[in-house]
């Protein structure tokens, strides 16, 4: 369990407790502190911290540390499935060493498929993510399809104008409306970036480039898959990860395969009371208020620039939580790396890392 700290990372541990799955090995960023209260409970084989000066902290006889540790420990692992929820590029090297060791990827590191989809098994990735779930789903009808469509609650900032965004602060734009997600994945909503990192996942998982986002403030529609046929199909459930993660992480190739008592007694979240559903909306992502979204076309037809506008919106969404930029600067940066970066291509693996080292230092220099 890769990002064991995290949303994802609990969510996940809580269903192996339930489900009485033993763990392995457990990684997180920096808290140690909960990471030791999880050792005391799954007492996995190994662990791996990502900050090295919290090592000593870690109450286990096997710790790892660093980025590299993690992908030296999942070398030490016989567990056939890695669930990797670990935020920003720092996910990629995990998710590509665990393929190639023969494992079965559960998937939540969006930037994963974003910089490096071109060299992952994308067939055998279970993806945890509400609107891919909700596409696995949908596309198990054999109808040949006309679009994906994905939905966007629309942030922290829908409500708010344009006009008042430059004076957005990062404590504001964390209040997101409808699901409880780090930092990092809350920025990105309220910016829309979120939204065209899983437009890219959706190409990279399921090969269809008509993919569209509408907004859906309730955030009660998942996915919509538009058939060639003319009908339309819908995957509606609650506002819970954890049953992308059950079907992930359980399941055969991401279908959780529960008899019918085991469902009745082991439901992994309440279905919908659709008496008690609010009103359903759709409407157009507005790219004035989000124009990160407006490199969707060019990010579709050029996968690889998914390379220099993650690093560029990983370097100026932390700089912006610290304080040490705008909101704005944000989507400003992110657009002028998407221009200056256009026509990179990436051939190797060793080239995702070095065009990403040098848009990162592009936009370090960009926002001082």
């Amino acid at each position: 369990m890769l990002g064991s700290t995290g949303s994802i990372g609990t969510n996940t541990l809580n269903l192996a407790r339930k489900f009485g799955l033993s763990v392995e090995a457990l990684s997180c960023a920096s808290n140690y502190e909960l990471l030791n209260e999880q050792i005391a409970e799954f007492k996995p084989k190994c662990v791996c911290i990502a900050e090295p000066k919290f090592a000593k902290f870690v109450k286990h006889k096997r710790v790892f540390a660093g980025a590299q540790g993690i992908c030296d420990m999942l070398k030490e692992c016989e567990s056939e499935r890695v669930v990797n929820s670990l935020v920003g590029f720092v996910g990629l090297a995990p998710s590509l060493t665990a393929q190639k060791l023969g494992k079965k990827l559960a998937l939540a590191n969006k930037e994963s498929l974003v910089v490096g989809g071109k060299f992952l098994d994308r067939g055998s990735i279970n993806p945890i993510d509400s609107e891919h779930f909700g596409l696995k789903f949908l596309l198990a009808n054999k109808t040949p399809v006309a679009r994906l469509v994905i939905t966007a609650s629309g942030g922290a900032f829908y409500k708010t104008p344009l006009k008042s965004l430059k004076d957005a602060r990062a404590a504001d734009a964390l209040k997101h409306p409808n699901w409880s997600m780090g930092a990092k994945i809350t920025i990105d909503s309220a910016t829309m970036a979120n939204k065209l990192f899983e437009v890219l996942e959706a190409f990279w998982l399921y090969g269809v480039r008509d993919i569209e986002a509408l907004i859906e403030r309730t955030s009660t529609v998942h996915a919509l898959v538009e058939f060639a046929d003319g009908s339309t199909t819908a995957h509606l459930s609650k506002t819970d990860m954890i049953l992308a993660i059950a079907h992930a992480v359980l399941g055969k190739d991401g279908v959780l395969n529960l008899s019918a008592a085991d469902a009745k007694n082991r439901q992994i979240v309440p279905n919908l009371d659709l008496k008690t559903l609010k009103n359903i909306k759709f409407g157009e992502i507005n790219l004035k208020k989000y124009p990160i979204f407006s490199l969707k076309d060019q990010a579709l037809q050029n996968p690889d620039l998914g390379v220099a506008i993650n690093a560029a919106n990983e370097v100026a969404v932390y700089k912006f939580l610290r304080g040490e930029c705008g909101f704005l600067d944000i989507s400003r940066t992110v657009l002028a790396a998407a221009k200056r970066f256009e026509n990179e291509k990436i051939e190797s693996e060793s080239g995702i890392f070095e065009v990403d080292l040098e848009v990162r230092k592009w936009a370090e220099k960009s926002l001082k």
